[in-house]
């Protein structure tokens, strides 16, 4: 008896595939400002603070966070998967429930900048 088609596929590709390109893109730039460029005072503390004050820029920050943790959640689901660790329903609460405790974790964190 098939139980038809998964529908939430799509959209977990999707994330995962927004989490891939995120992280490729910005986390670099993220780690050079916060770890080269403010230690060597080619950017000012203070600018930086009150750049990551403004709620958009929180917003943004919990948004990547999300994106972060999710596209590790889906590697990791699978990898386990093709190593023959575990099937793909058992897991899947698991990770997918870490990215998301941890997207509410960086929202609080956020809200306490």
């Amino acid at each position: 008896m098939s139980s038809g088609p998964d529908r939430a596929a799509p959209l977990l590709w999707l994330l995962f595939s927004g989490g891939g390109t995120a992280s490729a893109m910005l986390l670099p730039a993220m780690v050079i400002v916060t770890g080269v460029a403010v230690p060597a005072g080619w950017v000012a503390e203070g600018d930086l603070l009150s750049l990551i004050r403004n709620p958009l820029t929180r917003l943004v920050l919990v948004v990547l966070v999300f994106l972060f943790l999710f596209h590790w959640a889906h590697r990791f689901r699978y990898a386990l998967v093709d190593l023959g660790l575990g099937r793909l329903g058992r897991q899947a609460w698991l990770f997918y429930g870490t990215a998301v405790a941890g997207t509410i974790l960086a929202a609080l964190a956020a809200l306490r900048l």
